[in-house]
């Protein structure tokens, strides 16, 4: 197996613009890297004030995404001559870590949004891609929904008064606040796979909640129905086909781009419920009275911790230069090296799920029976890690790594849950 990297001299710094086929990867006049992360620390330390108490009320998260919006957040990737902020994925990346690091559930409807908004990219023809980025910005929309297959998946349907959708889509995160909903429908008749655009406004929508969840509570997910929803033909932006003769390996880096997201989100996690127990620990706690917070053991196991946690963080930065480098490539990217960077991905995906359910769950132990306490919260970093790996099992990732690995053969096409 080899390994694919960013082409040479092209290291991922946001304000660079590069092309990508539809459009570009970046924007120039965009305010930068180190403004977009400074919006983000500040952003992180403004959900962590009071992060347990909107967990274990379990809102709806209109409040939060104003906090992003205002933020300048949503409308990160956006190019700024269409009104957005110009910056590239290395740089939404780096805003979803920071922000799961303070909450994994916030995080997730961020890294959905950024990805969902922006696969007319991937899968439009350029001049509508730049209108839906256009109107995106304009509105600041928050995008929510899926593109994962799952089945039954709803039904596009030409009648005589024009485009229909029917059907429903379960477990889809952001539904419960989103401006613009992004999913995935087979057209009637053939089957074909194609991703829609819909206003949750629009007649025939209905959204529901969900309410049973026992994590991930603040992401507003939830299922939507769809009966006999007009969808205009705009609203249709393109085949979400796996056949390599409709798929372009450009437009199949859709996967591993969707797939560093989930990475980013799990590290964020893993960071963050890391960082809050040191605090404790600090502070003289110890789990096995009397010892210290010294003890041998309370020391093996933070090393341990963070030597997992920083192992998949130096994969991951091999999978996002990977990624980048695809990008830059754009439409002379070949089959064979998108095989490569998808396998990348899934490596830095499975790494990243480990360190998230290994550090949730023995930070617990390393603060001893005072994490059972609604009070401190700990329990949420656990439980929204869980939640999140559920959705995209790292099973599946290893073993895309290990057919490749054996067989050379290509990872599916995929897209995240």
């Amino acid at each position: 197996m080899g390994v694919a990297t960013a082409p040479p001299g092209s290291a991922p710094e946001s304000g660079k613009r590069e092309e990508t086929g539809a459009s570009s990867e970046s924007d120039p006049t965009g305010p930068g890297r180190a403004h977009w992360l400074r919006v983000a620390r500040e952003a992180a330390d403004d959900l962590a004030t009071d992060a347990v108490a909107r967990e274990q009320a379990g809102k709806a998260p209109f409040d939060e995404v104003s906090r992003l919006r205002e933020a300048g957040l949503l409308t990160l990737l956006v190019p700024a001559e269409y009104g957005g902020g110009g910056a590239d994925w290395p740089t939404a990346y780096a805003v979803v870590r920071e922000i799961a690091a303070a909450d994994g559930a916030i995080a997730q409807l961020l890294g959905c949004h950024y990805f969902l908004s922006w696969s007319a990219r991937f899968f439009a023809e350029p001049a509508l891609a730049a209108r839906v980025e256009r109107r995106s910005a304009a509105g600041q929309w928050c995008w929510g929904g899926g593109l994962a297959r799952r089945e039954p998946p709803p039904t596009l349907a030409r009648t005589a008064n024009g485009l229909v959708l029917d059907g429903r889509q379960s477990y889809a995160t952001g539904i419960l606040v989103a401006d613009r909903l992004a999913v995935r429908a087979v057209r009637a008749g053939t089957g074909e796979p194609l991703a829609v655009v819909v206003d949750p406004g629009r007649r025939g929508v209905r959204i529901e909640g969900d309410a049973d969840t026992f994590g991930q509570r603040l992401a507003g997910g939830g299922s939507v129905e769809f009966d006999a929803v007009p969808v205009a033909a705009g609203d249709v932006l393109g085949s979400l086909s796996a056949d390599e003769d409709v798929l372009s390996p450009a437009a199949a880096l859709a996967s591993p781009v969707g797939r560093l997201v989930s990475v980013q989100l799990l590290l964020g996690v893993a960071e963050g419920v890391l960082a809050e127990a040191r605090e404790y620990s600090r502070t003289g706690h110890s789990p096995w009275q009397p010892a210290t917070p010294d003890d041998p053991q309370v020391l093996t196991t933070y090393g341990e911790l963070t030597v997992l946690t920083r192992s998949a963080s130096a994969l991951t930065d091999q999978a996002l230069a990977a990624v980048y480098g695809g990008l830059v490539r754009g439409a002379d990217l070949a089959y064979d090296e998108y095989a490569e960077i998808s396998v990348l991905a899934a490596m830095a995906e499975a790494a990243a799920a480990r360190a998230a359910q290994e550090s949730t769950t023995r930070a617990l132990d390393v603060v001893g029976a005072r994490s059972a306490s609604a009070r401190l919260g700990f329990d949420r970093f656990w439980r929204n890690a869980r939640t999140h790996t559920l959705y995209e099992p790292g099973a599946h990732r290893l073993r895309e790594v290990g057919n490749y690995f054996l067989d050379g053969a290509h990872p599916a096409f995929t897209l995240p849950a």
